[in-house]
């Protein structure tokens, strides 16, 4: 399976957990660019993800340590302990997927993320990204920015605010059908966590991103 654009660069912002979408990129450019000098947004995937649970579509947000500017770079957003939000979040996670048919295969790889501590944001997306990469038999030359850049060219593509969990705009993106646990209940939910697509799919994820 071939990426489409195997000469092409995709400038992505962080994310926790990211969506099906932002996956797409990895599989589909050569190269990818994850954004570490952007300013820091609240409302995007650089701290939330979602997840479809019993009840329908649940978010999860780490909690951040407030900047001490409004224009503070992504790379200094420093975790909060506030609310024991890693056993929160690893219980929502277990609620929402053990019941799919590849929760018991992959748990072990993704709950120390919910046992030890971060202290910057950008690390923790980084480790769960790497290790869900290697879950899915993904290879990509993902690297961190080394500076932030406002012109592309042509061979490089800008998807750092397209991929927004309100405001997206990806017009390559399109949301391929995959099976579901809780489909019967709410349909299905389109690009969702990354997580949602291994706990549901397994070693067909790769399949899904390439079709996506």
């Amino acid at each position: 399976m071939q990426p489409r654009f195997p000469q092409h660069t995709a400038y992505l912002s962080s994310a926790y957990l990211a969506p099906v979408s932002w996956y797409s990129k990895l599989y589909h450019y050569g190269r990818a660019r994850v954004e570490q000098f952007d300013h820091y947004l609240k409302q995007t995937y650089r701290n939330r993800c979602t997840l479809a649970g019993p009840n329908g579509i649940l978010s999860l947000t780490v909690p951040i340590v407030k900047p001490q500017t409004i224009k503070c770079l992504m790379k200094d957003i420093r975790i909060s302990d506030h609310g024991n939000w890693r056993h929160q979040h690893w219980n929502a996670i277990e609620s929402a997927y053990n019941s799919t048919p590849f929760f018991e295969y992959y748990r072990d790889d993704l709950q120390p993320f919910y046992e030890q501590e971060f202290e910057f944001l950008i690390d923790l997306n980084e480790g769960l990204c790497r290790t869900l990469c290697e879950l899915i038999d993904l290879q990509p030359d993902m690297r961190r920015t080394s500076d932030y850049r406002k012109d592309f060219g042509t061979r490089e593509k800008d998807f750092r605010e397209a991929i927004h969990p309100k405001k997206g705009n990806d017009p390559e993106f399109t949301a391929v059908r995959y099976y579901q646990v809780f489909e019967d209940r709410h349909g299905f939910l389109p690009d969702l966590s990354i997580l949602d697509l291994l706990f549901n799919m397994g070693p067909e994820s790769l399949l899904v991103l390439q079709r996506s």
